[in-house]
């Protein structure tokens, strides 16, 4: 084996896509080989995510990561000169340790979580192999199914309307690349027709998709459901994903939607959401009750059985929080954010315990992304079912999907498809 010790780390601080500041990292190995990679953050963060570390004060409005970026090239870069990157997870242990802190909080999880993707990507370099290769997971690798922001609200759209993302999953296709084009004949209807119904489709949220801005919704809901009829898709060939994000929609013991002035229980919420997924082809859902409401996401999973009921803040890429989902049935399927985490081998230990459990995994980006693509090779190493990283435009969702565009094309792996979706049942769509 080529020497893959560690002997130079270079860390500065980057912008993410919506302007912020970032953490980015660069490797250097004895043999000359390198790794790269910028760290991602979000928008409706959770509250036992990993912690990054901001600076405050007047630059960036606060954002800033300059004192993150002094730990890697300071303290980290000292702990990890000299090891190998082929030790990754012996790294990622080193830096959690160094780090003393749960949450990773002390120098910040954008700072670990920096190494630990450059150390990943430097290994690949170092094996002269594609970054999925050298990753291992309890199934094959595989392609994994998109799911595309299509219309957006919440926290990604200035709180246009109170359910933050509306996704379509091209449920039917027979292949990854068959499934993003039929997805953009997706968006495109949708486009034409929120013009046609007061919005407008100039507006673009976060993740690229279009900004929801209708009276309600199921308003927002009942577009998207048109669109996928308008595309020439039916609920058996192209479904719908909903990410609530409850979390920002909790008072008390109370779901506020603010858009359309309800205050409801949060049995009368479930039982709003239960019938969406009756009268449109729904198939995965997340978050729809707030993050620790255990006996509320219990509820929901019980009563949505026919749908994939996806934890995102639920479990903030936790493996306690996990481990106490799988024993309690408060999902069927994880989402996965890897700085939620802190490091890709925390999030790889999720995805493990996951799959092992019988749950479904969802590999997801942030709504402050990069034009990196390792998100990509994650979810395929990872054998993962399925991918969520935003809609089919801005060039940092687009270059993850033209990375599965680019591994399908090479024709070593399989599409995992529609028996990705946890719990899936083809619904079936009741007019109104």
């Amino acid at each position: 084996m080529t020497d893959d010790r560690i002997v130079r780390t270079h860390a500065w601080e980057a912008l993410d896509s919506r302007g912020r500041p970032t953490v980015a990292c660069s490797l250097t190995l004895a043999n000359g080989a390198r790794g790269r990679a910028v760290v991602p953050s979000g928008a409706s963060t959770g509250r036992h995510e990993a912690l990054e570390q901001r600076d405050g004060g007047a630059r960036y409005g606060g954002w800033g990561v300059s004192g993150a970026v002094n730990a890697v090239n300071g303290e980290y870069a000292e702990l990890i000169q000299g090891r190998r990157v082929s030790d990754r997870v012996d790294i990622d242990a080193a830096v959690e340790a160094h780090d003393g802190t749960q949450n990773l909080g002390r120098f910040g999880s954008n700072a670990a979580l920096a190494v630990s993707l450059a150390v990943t990507v430097a290994h690949a370099a170092s094996e002269n192999a594609p970054l999925w290769s050298t990753l291992r997971g309890p199934r094959r690798p595989s392609i994994p199914m998109p799911m595309v922001n299509i219309l957006s609200g919440g926290a990604h759209a200035g709180r246009a309307v109170d359910v933050q993302d509306f996704l379509a999953v091209p449920v039917g296709a027979s292949s990854f690349t068959e499934g993003i084009e039929q997805v953009s004949r997706v968006r495109a209807a949708c486009a034409r027709l929120l013009d046609e119904r007061g919005g407008w489709s100039a507006l673009v949220a976060d993740e690229g998709g279009l900004a929801a801005r209708l009276d309600s919704n199921e308003a927002v809901l009942a577009l998207l459901a048109d669109g996928i009829d308008a595309a020439g898709f039916g609920g058996d060939e192209m479904a719908i994903a909903l990410d609530i994000a409850a979390t920002q929609l909790v008072d008390g013991d109370a779901i506020v939607l603010a858009g359309e002035g309800d205050r409801l229980s949060v049995e009368e919420w479930i039982g709003v959401v239960a019938g969406w997924t009756q009268r449109y082809p729904i198939v995965s859902i997340e978050d729809v009750v707030g993050e620790d409401d255990w006996a509320g996401s219990r509820a929901v999973t019980a009563r949505l059985s026919h749908a994939q009921v996806l934890g995102d803040d639920h479990f903030a890429t936790n493996l306690e929080r996990v481990r106490r989902g799988i024993e309690e049935e408060s999902a069927n399927a994880v989402l996965v954010k890897v700085n939620q985490a802190g490091s890709v081998s925390r999030a790889e230990r999720v995805v493990f315990e996951a799959i092992g459990a019988g749950f479904e995994t969802v590999v997801s980006a942030r709504s402050g992304d990069t034009e990196d693509a390792w998100l990509a090779d994650l979810a395929v190493g990872w054998g993962a079912g399925q991918i969520k990283v935003g809609s089919t435009m801005r060039s940092e969702r687009t270059a993850k999907w033209n990375r599965l565009l680019e591994l399908e094309s090479e024709g070593d792996l399989p599409f995992a498809g529609r028996a990705a979706l946890a719990g899936q049942r083809q619904p079936t769509r009741v007019e109104n």
